[in-house]
Order: C-alpha cells, then structure tokens, then sequence
C-alpha cells in the first residue's frame, strides 16, 4: 500500500510517502515561522517526485491529528481532506504525539515523555511505554511547574520536544543543575514528522480504521485562542 503522510502540527512541515512500513521519501524543514501554508504542497509535489509515484497510484491519506498548533493543523487537515475527497482516498489519523517516539523504543527509558509546547509555561504531552512506545496515559494540556512529573523521580525517563528545554531550564533553575528528576534525559530538537506516522498508520490501515473525512477534526485539545478584531481597534 502507498500511503502519503502529512504532519504540520508544530513547526514542522513534514511530508513523506511509504510502501507498506517502507519509506520512500521524506520532505521536512524546522521554521520558527511556521511555513505550513508556504511549503506543504511543495513538500507533498517533491516526495511524490522523489518516490516515483504519482497521485493516482496512492492507497490512502495519513494525517498527524494534533495536538499542536491551530493554524497548523487547519491547513494540514484541509490538505488532507481536499486528496482525500479529489481522489476518493480514505482518511487515517494519527496522534501527532505518536510519531515522536518510535526512535527512542527500546532505547534503556521506563517512559518516553514528549512535551509539545504550548506558548507560556504550558506544554501538550502524554506517557508512553518506554520498551514497546504504546501510549499509557492519555493525551493532555499540562502547565509546567517545578513540581511537574515528581512522581517520576526514581524512574529512567526520557522527555522528547520542543517543550524538553523549557522543562529542564525549569528545573535546573528551581532545583540546580540535576533537578528534581535525577535519571531523566531530554532532547529538544525532536518534532512531529511525518516517517512517525508510518507504521500506525499501516496498521489503522490494515484494520480499515478510517476517518468520516467529512467530520474529521483536528484533535486540538484546547481551544483556539486568538485576539477578536474588536480589541485589536483602539479607541481614540
């Protein structure tokens, strides 16, 4: 099966095509800037081109649902949506949290934390089986305070994402360089992308665990929270 994935919940615009769990090609960029509206479809164009398949040789969409950001993940869901309903494709969706930890399985860590930034101190995160990368607790919005995840002190745990840094200058600024969690290791230079997605995404596959691409929506977790026009007027 040939399955494009798309991932542009964070500032990762990531796009990738597979055969079965092979991946074909990989398109992504890191932008502070969040280029999702400027690249996507270029991204989507280049690996196609770099798989040597074209559209009509595609079995399904696959989609990182979220959580992350809202403008981010509208125009990745509407892409999806849009080759879905051109090219009578099913729809598969993946919790963008999935696709971070598939390379740090079976790595020595009792838990794999991701931590997806969230503006301010607060962060998206979830707990994941460190030997088999099976989620185990469920998906939140969790505001991060010195105390954050103390009950995980004697365990090996492994916080993953852009939020990893502001969590380990948190708590070597309250508690010293080693924290309150002394046998936790972090890397903050990991995002959503797109090859995370391929191997559930085979499986939901498999299973014809598809979306109703007509009601699908994001999995945003809180809502948006924008700036309405009328206070952006002043009054003089």
């Amino acid at each position: 099966m040939k399955i494009l994935h798309i991932e542009t919940s964070s500032k990762n615009c990531s796009v990738a095509i597979s055969d079965g769990e092979e991946i074909l090609c990989l398109c992504e960029e890191v932008s502070d800037n969040y280029k999702q509206s400027e690249s996507l479809h270029s991204f989507v164009e280049w690996a196609l081109e770099g798989a040597e398949i074209s559209l009509k040789e595609l079995d399904a969409i696959s989609l990182g649902k979220g959580p992350g950001s809202y403008t981010g993940l509208r125009i990745g869901a509407a892409s999806a949506k849009g080759f879905c309903y051109g090219l009578k494709l099913p729809l598969i969706a993946i919790n963008s949290l999935d696709s971070m930890v598939e390379e740090f399985v079976n790595q020595g860590f009792e838990l794999i934390i991701p931590l997806i930034d969230a503006r301010r101190m607060e962060v998206y995160t979830a707990f994941f089986d460190g030997t088999c990368g099976e989620m185990i607790k469920e998906t939140e919005a969790k505001i991060l305070d010195e105390n954050s995840f103390s009950e995980l002190a004697d365990k090996k745990v492994l916080f993953i994402g852009d939020g990893a840094k502001k969590f380990q200058d948190l708590l070597s600024s309250s508690r010293g360089a080693g924290g309150g969690l002394p046998n936790a290791e972090f890397k903050s230079d990991i995002y959503p992308s797109a090859k995370g997605l391929i191997k559930k995404s085979v499986e939901k596959f498999n299973q014809k665990d598809f979306e109703d691409t007509a009601y699908f929506e994001p999995f945003y977790l809180k809502d948006f929270q924008g700036v309405k026009k009328a206070d952006r007027i002043k009054k003089s």
